[in-house]
């Protein structure tokens, strides 16, 4: 059945995965009527897809203000998952509790630490503790290390959540909400019309008085329509789950992760496959399994019971991009790789400025603006 065209929401906000449900559950306080539009299970989900780290140590080289602005989410993100338990009943496995990358051999060990030191000093960084371990230290946080794990960087803030049980948190409280929640409605064609939005979908149109563009790689285009340019790199990335244990990590790290009910995660690959997503490849997964089973020997009598990989969302620079259009005022965009860490301040900062109708200036630098190139 087709969607009523009369109906004016406040906001539309097209996509449905972690960035946009994050704004749209930020947004229920501020305003009255919410549409979020999805297209379905023909999306290309990076929500599906990621490995559920709440991360700072490795976000903001070339960009400090991109780590201030992943330090402010990691904090916000308590009173994130308290408020969405309190609401919703549903745990969303938090754990802050320290995170760690693993190095092996001197050679990693001396890139990673020049390269740790090179992004904490940028200017716009707010200073976070972090620390380089050796082999002892790092094992005294993972019992049964292994020993081609020569090195770790460690901060305290960084953690893990359940990516799957946080969507469906925030889909949950769409229904107690009153935000409408549309799938199948993948956005082909935005106008604005005497200051309202008309959204064609292959379900109807939609209208708005505000848009906002979360639609992960299709976000390209539609920035397009709204004058924007937003260039995108997708990157591929693959995971493998292996069978449930008991809980031996408590300290996750960037390439592996145990879940809230013993699953394991491996992963970190990163390949430039276009739109390839649906693809994973035997060399790849033979790598990312050697090395976690030289980080954690014990791993070598856990099973594999499935593979997949999923697109990274990344705009050409790898950094987050957040701005409203200048010749359609009330449409905005919002983009990032890290949907996960970042779920906390897209709630609890960013919708707010959306409600309102203005970015703050502490955002500016992630506007499209960087990707305009002068010629003389």
């Amino acid at each position: 059945m087709a969607t009523p065209t009369h109906s004016i929401h406040d906001v539309a906000v097209i996509g449905g995965g972690l960035v946009g449900s994050a704004i749209a559950y930020g947004l229920r306080d501020r305003v009255q009527k919410i549409a979020v539009l999805d297209e379905g299970d023909v999306a290309l989900r990076a929500s599906r897809g990621n490995f559920g780290l709440i991360w700072l140590q490795s976000k903001g080289y070339g960009m400090g203000e991109y780590s201030r602005w992943t330090f402010h989410s990691v904090r916000q993100w308590p009173r994130f998952a308290a408020q969405l338990q309190d609401e919703t009943g549903i745990d969303v496995a938090l754990e802050q509790k320290g995170g760690l990358t693993p190095l092996m051999g001197d050679y990693e060990t001396e890139a990673r630490l020049a390269w740790m030191q090179r992004l904490t000093a940028q200017p716009a960084v707010e200073p976070y503790e972090w620390k380089l371990l050796d082999h002892r230290q790092a094992a005294d946080l993972v019992p049964g290390l292994g020993k081609d794990v020569t090195a770790a960087i460690w901060t305290p803030h960084d953690g893990i959540v359940n990516p799957l049980k946080l969507l469906r948190a925030l889909h949950t409280t769409f229904h107690r909400g009153g935000v409408s929640y549309l799938p199948h409605h993948g956005v082909e064609k935005i106008e604005q019309i005497a200051g309202v939005f008309h959204l064609t979908t292959p379900q109807g149109t939609i209208r708005a008085q505000k848009i906002v563009l979360a639609a992960g790689l299709r976000n390209q285009a539609l920035s397009e329509q709204v004058n924007l340019l937003l260039p995108m790199a997708p990157q591929r990335g693959q995971i493998i789950v292996l069978e449930r244990t008991r809980r031996l990590l408590e300290t996750p790290m960037i390439t592996l992760r145990q879940n809230d009910e013993g699953s394991w995660l491996v992963g970190d690959s990163q390949e430039d496959a276009g739109y390839a997503d649906h693809v994973v490849t035997l060399p790849v997964l033979a790598t990312l399994a050697d090395r976690a089973v030289r980080t954690l020997p014990a791993l070598k009598e856990v099973r594999a019971v499935r593979a997949w990989s999923a697109l990274r969302v990344k705009a050409r620079d790898g950094f987050p991009v957040y701005e409203q259009s200048a010749t359609h005022p009330g449409a905005f965009v919002a983009t990032c790789h890290s949907g996960v860490t970042l779920a906390a301040t897209h709630a609890l900062t960013l919708a707010p400025m959306i409600a309102a109708g203005a970015l703050s200036a502490e955002l500016a630098p992630f506007s499209t603006r960087r990707f305009h190139v002068q010629t003389t």
